[in-house]
């Protein structure tokens, strides 16, 4: 979700920004939350003197409570399994899938979408069906329509109106759609040569991957003489909405397998084909996460900072410090799934193995800032494409918001929230300006940028609540799939599992890891 390439700093919108929207802007509340950075800091200076106030012991600990550690623990509770305990930092599970709610409406906190999974998936298809999502009609998989994103589903603000979808066409160029028509045309090329998959793991790494691997998406596209600066901007978004970063950043594999991994490229006129239908609540994936983490009751250990994990003689201990008593708790298992960010596994696991030193080493993770708005009337709206679910400005600095009235099935006009998604880039200094900014920085810069669409925002808005992520995930750069094909090894009583390890973030290679983690077995 970031580094804009020059055709969007082109616009000056950063510059004017936060200028917009703010003449009420101090009769608008709010604050930061979501995310208690202080829990996490912990780890760079953990508290000194402390003994062990109590001593815990269970058969399997699970350190993170994000989608990968959540898959985990329902696979061992598939098993039967019930001698476990989940240890998480924040006071609810979800990691980056995460809900919460302004004044009194569910809202996401993350990530907000789950695509309907391929059949490489399967071990997601299999947590749908038992969430009632799908189940078989007539010999065919049927999902549940409350919860397939509806219709209208997506539009984009360009050349001052609403458009239908977020490729840019209206008022462009021939030479812009032969592009698009083009880039079509090599994913359709590349799909039937090499397979890509989601989970990623599950199609063979070929050296047309490896190729992909070793150069930026934007080198790809200049040697594919793939130029026009609207087909750029778009793939540029779409990059930066699923990685955290632009083309210029991430490798042309993961540019690929954004499209290659699904159902390709559409370019208008062209052959429709299957359109990606996507599962969505107004608390995001949220939904997921809370009914993963309901059914661990008192194994669930919330507020806990994980500060080191040891390999002992009969198996692992772990020291966790628990904000709520302020004490040092020890833990003592047979084996432990650590299903923590690479970066932080890498400092907390005592004497690390090669393979987790070497991606702590790798592995960038972009910055991230989530905000909630919340309206206490509908927006007036530009000409063009109506409301829809997701809702994208050409050339902004933000990725569009996403409306949590849309699945509502009532269709009298009311209150709402907009989430609204930016990730600040991989500079140096954009995760200490993310952390550092005051609040009234990030309200007036939404304001601002939404502003441009809807002029009466500042006027019905009434809170906007800040979610800000350091290490959001992981971003796939050059050389991250071919480090991520040969990378786990999980044997002993230490199993890894997370998307970091797939070398990107996203629910399928989260959830699979932690289910396959959950699934094996050690000292049964």
């Amino acid at each position: 979700m970031i580094g804009r390439r020059a055709v969007l700093a082109a616009t000056g919108a950063g510059a004017v920004l936060p200028l917009l929207g703010c003449e009420r802007a101090a009769d608008i509340t709010g604050g930061f939350t979501g995310i208690s950075h202080e829990r996490g800091h912990l780890l760079h200076e953990p508290p000194r003197n402390l003994t062990p106030g109590v001593t815990r012991r269970v058969h399997t600990l699970i350190a993170g409570g994000g989608v990968a550690g959540l898959a985990a623990a329902r696979a061992l509770r598939l098993q039967g399994r019930d001698d476990f305990a989940l240890l998480e930092l924040e006071d609810t599970a979800g990691g980056n899938s995460r809900a919460g709610s302004v004044q009194g409406m569910a809202c996401p906190l993350g990530a907000h979408y789950l695509p309907v999974p391929g059949d490489d998936a399967r071990e997601v298809q299999d947590l749908l069906e038992e969430l009632g999502l799908r189940r078989r009609v007539a010999g065919r998989w049927v999902y549940d329509e409350r919860h397939l994103c509806h219709s209208p589903q997506e539009r984009l603000f360009f050349n001052g109106s609403w458009q239908e979808g977020l490729l840019p066409l209206q008022g462009v160029g021939a030479v812009t759609l032969g592009q698009y028509t083009r880039f079509a045309q090599r994913i359709a090329a590349i799909q039937r040569t090499s397979r890509f998959a989601l989970p990623s793991f599950r199609a063979p790494f070929t050296p047309q991957h490896a190729a992909l691997d070793s150069m930026t998406f934007a080198r790809w596209l200049d040697e594919e003489k793939l130029d026009d600066p609207h087909l750029r901007w778009y793939l540029d978004y779409c990059c930066r909405d699923d990685y955290g970063a632009g083309i210029a950043t991430v490798s042309a594999w993961a540019g690929v397998h954004y499209f290659a991994s699904r159902h390709g490229f559409q370019a208008p006129g062209g052959d429709d084909g299957p359109r990606d239908a996507v599962l969505t609540w107004p608390e995001g994936n949220g939904w997921l996460t809370q009914r993963l983490a309901a059914p661990l009751g008192k194994r669930l250990h919330a507020g806990r900072t994980v500060l080191r994990i040891a390999q002992v003689r009969q198996g692992v201990e772990v020291d966790a410090f628990d904000h709520a008593t302020r004490t040092l708790e020890r833990w003592q298992a047979r084996e432990c799934i650590v299903a923590l960010p690479v970066l932080v596994a890498a400092r907390v696991v005592h004497d690390p193995p090669p393979m987790l030193r070497a991606a702590a080493a790798r592995i960038q993770y972009a910055p991230w800032l989530v905000a909630n708005i919340h309206l206490r009337s509908p927006l007036h709206d530009r000409p063009g494409a109506p409301p829809s679910w997701d809702n994208v400005l050409y050339g902004s600095t933000g990725l569009g918001y996403v409306d949590a009235r849309h699945q509502a099935l009532d269709p009298r006009p009311g209150p709402t929230v907009l989430t609204w998604y930016h990730a600040p880039g991989l500079s140096p200094t954009a995760r200490a300006h993310l952390l550092d900014a005051p609040w009234t920085h990030w309200r007036d810069m939404v304001l601002g940028e939404l502003s441009q669409a809807h002029a009466d925002l500042p006027e019905v808005a009434t809170q906007v609540d800040i979610t800000r992520y350091g290490h959001a995930m992981a971003v796939p750069l050059p050389g991250a799939r071919s480090a991520a094909a040969a990378r786990v090894s999980n044997g002993g009583p230490l199993r890894f599992a997370h998307s970091d390890w797939s070398g990107y973030s996203v629910f399928e290679e989260a959830f699979t890891r932690g289910h396959l983690a959950g699934m094996a077995r050690y000292g049964a």
